[in-house]
């Protein structure tokens, strides 16, 4: 199977495949910010794909989460995590042992469900095609909820079992759309527990290649889009140096004010649609 979206809401143009880079958490959020600011601003490509690799241990908060519990702090200062709040809406996500797509969809489908229906198609044909169906939830949003597997949404993939391998979350700016997604692969056990005081995932199935599979992913999101001219490149080191002098405003440290207000600029997250 390889279902290509369809040609009323399908960009055309250009489109951009950013190698994978290993950073810090607020390193990374930086960059799709600028990704996002790009795509408002400069308007130069429709669609952009990246992948992540984290330097280190990371937990990512949704913008919405106000509050943190206070092991998660403790953790933080025992160097056992890092924390770091992502202008995307959801719960936490534990870095470690997984892969994390970052996707600007310029001008996407206003239509929330829909949006996700689509930006999430070529992880649909992947999994199809691999021989591990996996087809989106249908629970609705807990904001009281804190861990992002915990709960499959209508955002969320899941396999045959019920089990939760894909979480998505949104932030939109201007008609313009960024989606993370966090695709577990051998979450750390012992580390789950300390966090969220719940068993972590099932390990994913085997028959999901570990390595080079952001290569594999990226391939399926090129078929996907078959109006689109796509060009991949790297990070610029200019744009890594405008980045950096940013970041900080993510990190969250954990003798920080835990004010969403304070910890990223409101300039950077003028939200016109509900977050996922």
């Amino acid at each position: 199977m390889q279902t290509k979206v369809v040609d009323s809401v399908a960009p055309s143009g250009k489109g951009l495949v950013i190698n994978t880079i290993k950073l810090k958490g607020h390193e990374q959020m930086a960059i799709d910010t600028m990704m996002l600011d790009q795509a408002s601003l400069k308007g130069d490509f429709s669609i952009s794909i990246r992948f992540y690799k984290w330097d280190g241990v990371w937990l990512s908060i949704g913008h919405n989460q106000k509050r943190l519990p206070k092991k998660w702090l403790e953790l933080c200062m025992e160097k056992k995590i890092n924390i770091v709040r992502r202008p995307t809406g959801g719960s936490a996500v534990l870095h470690s042992g997984g892969l994390t797509y970052s996707l600007v969809w310029k001008s996407a489908p206003r239509g929330k469900l829909q949006a996700y229906f689509l930006a999430n198609q070529w992880l649909l044909n992947f999994f199809h095609d691999l021989g591990f169906p996996l087809h989106f939830g249908n629970k609705p949003q807990d904001p009281l909820n804190q861990n992002c597997f915990d709960l499959a949404t209508q955002a969320d993939l899941i396999d045959a079992y019920g089990f939760k391998r894909v979480g998505s979350a949104q932030f939109w700016r201007g008609g313009n759309l960024l989606q993370h997604g966090e695709i577990i692969l051998d979450p750390p056990k012992e580390l789950w527990f300390k966090i969220f005081k719940t068993k972590a995932p099932k390990a994913a199935p085997l028959i999901i290649p570990r390595k080079g599979l952001d290569k594999l992913l990226t391939s399926s999101f090129i078929n996907c889009w078959p109006k689109i001219s796509w060009e991949t490149k790297n990070i610029s080191e200019q744009d890594l140096q405008k980045t950096r002098n940013c970041s900080s405003n993510y990190f969250v440290s954990p003798d920080s004010d835990i004010n969403p207000e304070e910890i990223i600029p409101s300039t950077n997250l003028t939200n016109d649609m509900p977050s996922g």
